[in-house]
């Protein structure tokens, strides 16, 4: 990649994650290139391995590159800097590394937007300061305890080597399966000690929570203060319910009118009905990146491309016959490119 095409893919993705969050980090601007995946990043902040660059699909060279891009992209724009540490969700809460040389503190940087108030920088740099909860892993395969030899339903990392949670101090905790918001919430503000059960996910290939390790007494007196507002909690749920509804609407019909805007010859009905598949909460879909939501050009795109990779083409009755994925996007990429250039002709 070219220098100056790299100022601008980063330039494009730290604009992407100032417009959505009001401020921007290095993990941003390397997930947003596609250089790190958000499994890599679960990985490295689990304190699983030495550093992130041991998982990025470029060099450490070109990470140092992108940090310095980013810095002289987001000094232009007046972005306040607040440095930040950066531990592993593990016992001995060690400072994680991005690389391995000298001055990490080039990466540590969040840039925060000028528009935010005293009071939301207060806020915003009290929670990023804020230690990571502690991680057990559900580990999908045989495992044994790096102190003890033994094994259980669940590790914890600690100097690169699982342990069990008797030799990491927590096997007095009890489980409590993710569901509640509102419990699992109360639990933890009432356990002093608590730990976050996520596992692998190998189809979707990222780590998922499965819910809370917590103090009994905790759990307890979390389920009596849910049971005394539960009223209250179903009618703001419905509220909130509602309202989520009429923003979605809103987010497809603007997205609806970016793809009407850049694919002037894509009918109306058809732009509608990719808007809201792509766009549909919950589902995972491009429409719900942090990309189409800023309604970035390439988001916009690649929910048309899949909709013509479906409706257009050959492409579902390739898989059905057997042939790899990556193959039967080989051969229909030509029809594609086709079907793109009629949607871009008015």
């Amino acid at each position: 990649m070219s220098k100056p095409n790299l100022v601008r893919r980063v330039a494009e993705a730290a604009e992407i994650a100032l417009t959505n969050r009001k401020y921007v980090t290095f993990i941003d601007v390397v997930t947003g290139l596609r250089w790190l995946h958000s499994r890599h990043v679960d990985t490295w902040r689990q304190g699983r391995v030495a550093t992130l660059a041991e998982l990025a699909a470029v060099d450490e060279d070109r990470l140092l590159t992108t940090a310095a891009l980013l810095r002289d992209w987001a000094l232009a724009k007046g972005l306040r800097p607040v440095d930040t540490p950066y531990v592993a969700g593990t016992r001995d809460r060690r400072e994680l590394r991005f690389t391995t040389g000298p001055g990490q503190e080039r990466f540590r940087v969040h840039w925060l937007s000028p528009d935010l108030s005293e009071a939301r920088v207060r806020s915003l740099t009290e929670r990023l300061s804020k230690a990571p909860d502690l991680v057990a892993v559900a580990p999908l395969a045989a495992w044994t305890c790096a102190d003890c030899g033994d094994t259980g339903p669940y590790l914890v990392m600690e100097d690169d080597q699982p342990h069990c949670l008797t030799c990491a101090d927590l096997d007095h905790l009890v489980f409590l399966p993710a569901g509640n918001a509102a419990l699992s919430r109360r639990a933890k503000q009432e356990s002093g000690l608590a730990a976050v059960v996520v596992q692998f996910n190998r189809r979707r290939k990222v780590y998922q929570r499965l819910g809370l390790l917590v103090e009994e007494a905790a759990l307890a007196a979390a389920e009596e203060r849910c049971l005394a507002d539960e009223e209250v909690r179903l009618r703001r749920r419905e509220r909130d319910r509602v309202r989520r509804a009429e923003q979605d609407v809103e987010f497809q019909a603007q997205m609806a009118a970016e793809i009407a805007r850049l694919f002037p010859g894509c009918p109306e009905e058809r732009a509608r009905e990719i808007a809201e598949h792509a766009g549909q909460r919950g589902s995972g879909r491009v429409g719900r990146s942090a990309a189409a939501r800023a309604l970035d050009e390439n988001a916009i795109t690649l929910a048309v491309v899949a909709s013509i990779r479906h409706l257009d083409t050959d492409y579902d009755r390739l898989l059905m016959s057997g042939v790899p994925r990556m193959e039967a996007r080989d051969r229909i990429r030509d029809a594609i490119e086709r079907k793109l250039e009629e949607f871009r002709r008015p």
